[in-house]
């Protein structure tokens, strides 16, 4: 039986507006959608690495589909190159380039005061207020490069062409080297709000999810290599 997991973006948690909404798509075909909370045991001492190794310790041998948003689609994308059981990735503005992105936005004397003091307050989305977060986030993320995900998997990505945090170009750029990799541009911004069931639509046409409840609808894979 295959396996599903959503993997919420940076500082959300598993109970946002996306996950919410998908895991009750995914209910209503009869299905679960698994949600890890990368903000355990705590938020301020959050990496990427622990976001990996946290979805990691709860894959099994049985085929695995995993959705990811954002950071956490970043996290589906090297989760899908370290693990052969993952049989395909569905991306919602995935955060390709993160660092290149995120940290110009803060000039050097911000940065500077960030790595000498050890913690930086960011603000989290779930707990709507500013949460301290460690340098050590940043130094880790940096042994993680975009470059070095080769593996041919069937991978879609969704990304709003408004997107004002992770730009849509960063996607394009990953995906027009990997053949693999089919990227629909959607009418949206970084949270993808107002395109829920296009993404839906979409989700369950790639993994070829049948709804049980309405009777079977013809369903295709989407075709790779495609820039849309």
């Amino acid at each position: 039986m295959t396996r599903y997991f959503y993997l919420h973006g940076f500082a959300s948690g598993p109970e946002s507006a996306k996950a919410k909404y998908l895991r009750g798509c995914f209910q209503r075909l009869g299905l679960e959608l698994i949600c890890p909370d990368f903000n355990e045991p705590d938020f301020s001492s959050l990496t990427f690495s622990r976001q990996v190794a946290q979805v990691e310790a709860q894959l099994t041998d049985e085929p695995t589909i995993v959705i990811g948003s954002s950071l956490g689609g970043l996290t589906a994308a090297w989760l899908g190159q370290r693990n052969p059981q993952i049989q395909k990735l569905v991306l919602l503005a995935p955060a390709f380039e993160f660092l290149a992105q995120w940290l110009p936005r803060m000039d050097d004397s911000a940065l500077a005061q960030w790595q000498q003091a050890g913690f930086r307050p960011v603000y989290h989305w779930r707990d709507r207020d500013f949460r301290p977060l460690h340098w050590q986030f940043v130094e880790d993320l940096h042994r993680w490069q975009d470059q070095d995900l080769k593996r041919s998997l069937p991978t879609l990505i969704l990304h709003g062409t408004a997107d004002e945090v992770i730009d849509f170009a960063a996607s394009e750029r990953f995906a027009v080297q990997r053949p693999w990799v089919t990227l629909q541009a959607l009418t949206s911004d970084h949270a993808l709000g107002n395109v829920s069931s296009q993404i839906w639509r979409a989700c369950r046409q790639f993994a070829e999810l049948s709804v049980c409840d309405r009777g079977a609808l013809s369903q295709k894979s989407i075709p790779g290599n495609r820039l849309s």
